[in-house]
């Protein structure tokens, strides 16, 4: 009776049009919904999805509401977010295109292994690439509010990870097809899987790691769940990162009026991006605190010879990467090169 009381009132909360389309304007006469996978209680929702939404409140004078709904509430799953959003069954949505490979192949250069840096840098770079390389293909269908990425992740696993040989024989999830591909080309197998399924995962034994962030670890509970954390040497610590996507359905953005587009425009894009960026490296720290905090947890440093041998190792996640690029009449090369130069140009 309560998994048929949880479905009827999505289903009701689906089915109302949007308060003030088409009616009398008033005090807070439009309210957004807002959709997204993880739940209030993550880093992200805490620290960027609800500050984002009393902003855009306020900015329009109380005039317009953005409704959060957490945890996938309103149905469907982490995978149709996307489809969500452009279809106009929910107003906004924060995504990762990742969990449907293939579906923005062209955000894609800034999840290869070891081409990020940190979130501030290729959150920026990601403002100069959209406007070049997405807004008129992978975007076309939305109304844009923001593409940025998290700090990086590493390895979270049940066994300790010290070499490229340690990982032989291993299930881990990724999030995108170029972290599958990456655990592939160093031995482990690379399962994709949405960030609600983790927890049930690694209980099951259905894997035997992560990669993930920090700041995201205590929302899928990998400070109880694994117990061997490791990064590698250098400055580039970090395996890679994932694209997220908050993206708005065309239809509902169109018809605000144009007070509410500018609340909305005030709170998106190069606006908001340094912000964001930075966002992502300080939450960094507080799910650090919460993973030191089991006393079972250990730390590796993986040595510069191991973290050279599994750049090596790398290569063909490239080159796999190219091949599929080229198959849609992509240039991956490109693409490329110009997400490396706009990194390295807002890391100096």
């Amino acid at each position: 009776m309560k998994r048929l009381g949880l479905a009827a009132a999505a289903a009701a909360a689906l089915a109302l049009p949007l308060a003030g389309f088409g009616g009398q304007a008033g005090a807070a006469d439009v309210t957004l919904r807002m959709h997204t996978f993880i739940p209030p209680v993550a880093n992200p929702s805490k620290t960027f999805l609800i500050p984002w939404a009393k902003k855009v409140g306020e900015a329009s004078g109380g005039k317009l509401k953005v409704q959060p709904f957490w945890a996938m509430q309103l149905g469907g799953k982490a995978t149709q977010l996307l489809d969500q959003a452009r279809d106009g069954v929910v107003d906004i949505v924060w995504a990762l295109p990742g969990f449907t490979p293939g579906r923005m192949p062209r955000v894609e250069p800034f999840e290869l292994p070891f081409v990020h840096k940190d979130a501030l840098s290729t959150t920026l770079a990601l403002q100069d690439y959209q406007a070049k390389h997405l807004t008129n293909t992978d975007l076309k269908d939305y109304h844009p509010l923001l593409l940025h990425v998290h700090q990086g992740f590493l390895f979270q696993t049940k066994k300790p990870i010290r070499t490229m040989a340690d990982l032989k024989g291993l299930k881990i999830r990724a999030a995108s097809r170029g972290g599958v591909w990456l655990l592939e080309a160093l031995g482990a197998t690379g399962i994709g899987l949405p960030l609600p399924r983790i927890p049930p995962a690694l209980s099951k034994g259905v894997i035997d790691g992560v990669t993930l962030p920090y700041e995201i670890a205590p929302a899928v509970k990998t400070p109880d769940l694994v117990s061997h954390f490791s990064r590698l040497s250098g400055d580039q610590p970090r395996l890679g990162t994932n694209i997220f996507t908050f993206l708005m359905n065309k239809a509902s953005y169109n018809k605000l009026s144009k007070e509410m587009k500018k609340a909305i425009d005030d709170n998106s894009g190069r606006n908001i991006a340094k912000a964001a960026g930075q966002n992502w490296v300080d939450i960094e720290e507080p799910g650090l605190k919460v993973v030191k905090s089991r006393k079972k947890n250990k730390f590796y440093t993986i040595s510069p010879e191991e973290t050279a041998k599994m750049k090596a190792a790398a290569q063909p996640v490239f080159d796999r990467w190219f091949a599929e690029m080229k198959k849609l009449d992509i240039d991956g090369p490109a693409l490329l090169a110009d997400a490396r130069a706009l990194i390295d140009k807002y890391s100096k």
